[in-house]
């Protein structure tokens, strides 16, 4: 496939507005400025474009909930989430750090067409790089009249805020986010009102990641039809950067279509196993917060957003996280564990409470001190938390626990009877 998310990086100076005009950069802008709102909607919507935070809601869905006719009191806003703190997951700083136009371009063309007169970029703190290059990108558009007063002499009125988090997971959650932004304690705010409805400082508000609006320039400059025609259905749709790392020769950040076969994307882009007399043992597909996956699931699986959930898991961020034989994978969900506890707001007492549960349980099996009804436990602890709180990330810490139980019990019993792993790591 002809990359197009990807094609800029490695040119030279490629993060620059001059590199990124010579290139086409804003001609998507120029020519959707020339096009009514709602279309551009229904363009996305016909491009099939799904959101490629985690999600996955149809992007041109998400933007026609918002209102046609904001009033200088009321004013639309649209936020880029680029929070991007899920571990296995690095797509987002690549093109914020390579290709920052790109995601300007990107936000100024949504905003348009959900009538936004303001972009807030919300990036997460530890991208201190990557802040620097969106705020060189955003100056460098103002001073050519590419965002700010009367864009481009369209009678376009859209400034563009970057805004620094402080460091926390939570707040990759959309509406933590806009507590962060507005201020105060990143967290999570019940639904409904939904954003569309009363967001950032009440005022109706679009979220969606940075990859997500890095494809709609695409989307106007090649149209609907060819965004749709590459991928494995009309539900699964566009190119998509996949994060590949773990026992694999070349990791890194890859753009293919979406729906890939999960061994094609490690053999043929990843180089495949780091050492070759260690098989795959296990795959985490979509960031640390989906089930993982055995080898033999992994067969004959393309990587897209519905043929992952037939197969029990998500696509999520696309993090793909490669395991080989010496893993131990009691080890990995320890891990897991630990840092969900240590990101979980407090707010929810399952979430609070059964975070901390599960770190404290896995903990004990694997320093040896564990019983077999330590393993009830867990799975009860891991219930009860899914579907219970505010926000996901209950369900983020339960479903990797729920998952490393049912496919690797094994090796959690080993511990448990022997004080040891059941795999001896070289």
């Amino acid at each position: 496939m002809e990359k197009v998310l990807t094609r800029n990086i490695g040119i030279e100076d490629s993060w620059t507005l001059r590199v990124y005009r010579s290139r086409g950069g804003y001609k998507a802008l120029e020519q959707a400025l020339d096009t009514e709102p709602d279309a551009l909607i229904d363009a996305v919507k016909a491009s099939g474009l799904r959101g490629r935070g985690g999600a996955g809601f149809p992007t041109g869905v998400k933007w026609s909930f918002m209102p046609k006719q904001p009033t200088p009191e009321r004013p639309n806003y649209l936020i880029c989430n680029a929070d991007e703190s899920e571990p296995g997951t690095f797509k987002d700083r690549l093109i914020i750090e390579q290709d920052p136009h790109q995601l300007v371009e990107g936000c100024l063309v949504a905003a348009w067409a959900i009538r936004a007169s303001k972009v807030f970029i919300y990036i997460r703190g530890e991208y201190v790089h990557g802040a620097r290059r969106l705020e060189q990108a955003v100056a460098e558009a103002r001073e050519a009249n590419l965002c700010g007063r009367n864009i481009l002499g369209k009678g376009f009125d859209c400034d563009v805020v970057v805004h620094r988090g402080a460091g926390a997971y939570i707040c990759g959650e959309e509406t933590a986010l806009m507590d962060s932004l507005e201020g105060g304690r990143g967290n999570p705010r019940l639904k409904p009102p939904f954003p569309a409805q009363a967001g950032l400082y009440g005022h109706p508000t679009t979220i969606n990641n940075v990859e997500t609006l890095s494809c709609v320039p695409l989307i106007v400059e090649r149209g609907a039809e060819w965004f749709a025609s590459i991928g494995t259905d009309e539900r699964n749709t566009g190119p998509k950067l996949y994060c590949l790392s773990g026992h694999v020769k070349r990791p890194g950040v890859y753009e293919a279509p979406i729906g890939i076969p999960l061994l094609e994307l490690i053999e043929e882009f990843g180089g495949g196993m780091l050492r070759d007399d260690r098989p795959l043992k296990a795959v985490i597909p979509g960031g640390s917060s989906v089930p993982v996956l055995t080898a033999e699931e992994c067969r004959d699986l393309p990587m897209d957003f519905d043929s992952l959930a037939k197969r029990g898991t998500m696509l999520g961020s696309a993090g793909v996280m490669v395991m080989d034989s010496s893993t131990d994978m009691v080890q990995v969900m320890e891990r897991i564990a630990h840092f969900y506890a240590h990101e979980s707001c407090g707010q929810c007492t399952p979430c609070r409470e059964g975070t901390g549960w599960l770190e404290k349980i896995i903990r004990r099996i694997r320093s040896g001190r564990g019983s077999l009804d330590d393993l009830a436990t867990l799975e009860s602890a891991a219930g009860h938390m899914r579907g219970t709180t505010i926000c996901p990330l209950a369900d983020a810490a339960a479903m990797p626990c729920q998952s490393f139980l049912a496919k690797f019990r094994h090796e959690f019993e080993h511990y448990i009877k022997t004080g040891r792993a059941a795999v001896t790591a070289g």
